[in-house]
């Protein structure tokens, strides 16, 4: 089976396994979730979307989250952890939204990778999940498993990954693809003991085979 073959019996598997995938962060706007895309580093989603609340709350569109003192969106994000940094590049990002596109996302990945605080990972969830344009999402879920699989040969490099994967995975795909492997990584392939035997794709992963191999 060719590297190619494997990615397509996984995207088949996964399908059946995870068939309603989305993204777990809560948003109704591009830009609540560029926001809460930012505060997700280091910190959990279900988190993330408890502080969303409350920051939008208190600032409920771009203009006013732009217009506040970084030192009191701070205080909102805080829980989030890195409040300071996390606090910078909201108020930027927010201000060049307002003040070069209208208050709107736009929809181009590099002018996406020129806002502040927003690298690939954020541009690429943004094109993919708002915009519905092709998307590889390297999150750490989404490296963790490539590698073990066998999709990607020990390559740990976000962009690397996102590059290798994009010669493999149909480009309608990539999106939900990378979204299942979050659902995947949260429930079976943990990055602690995960459960090889209940997996859908032991017989195809190379970490699962050489799992076994080791205890023959």
């Amino acid at each position: 089976m060719t590297v190619q073959e494997k990615a397509l019996e996984v995207i088949r598997r996964l399908k059946e396994e995870y068939p309603a995938t989305h993204c777990t962060l809560d948003y109704k706007d591009a830009w609540q979730l560029l926001v809460s895309v930012r505060l997700a580093a280091q910190c959990t989603d279900r988190r993330v979307n408890i502080v969303m609340q409350d920051l939008l709350e208190k600032y409920p569109s771009v203009e006013t989250l732009a217009a506040a003192d970084p030192s009191d969106i701070e205080k909102v994000v805080r829980p989030c952890g890195l409040g300071h940094s996390k606090a910078r590049d909201i108020s930027a990002c927010m201000k060049v939204l307002r003040d070069q596109y209208g208050g709107r996302v736009p929809e181009d990945f590099n002018a996406l990778l020129k806002l502040p605080g927003v690298g690939r990972k954020s541009a690429n969830l943004i094109m993919g999940d708002v915009f519905g344009k092709p998307a590889i999402v390297t999150d750490t879920h989404c490296i963790r498993l490539s590698n073990r699989i066998g999709l990607v040969d020990n390559i740990k490099e976000p962009a690397k990954v996102e590059r290798a994967l994009r010669k493999i995975i149909p480009p309608e795909e990539g999106n939900d693809f990378c979204h299942r492997l979050v659902d995947h990584g949260r429930a079976v392939c943990t990055a602690r003991n995960p459960e090889c035997q209940k997996c859908c794709l032991a017989d195809l992963c190379t970490y699962a085979e050489d799992r076994r191999g080791s205890k023959t």
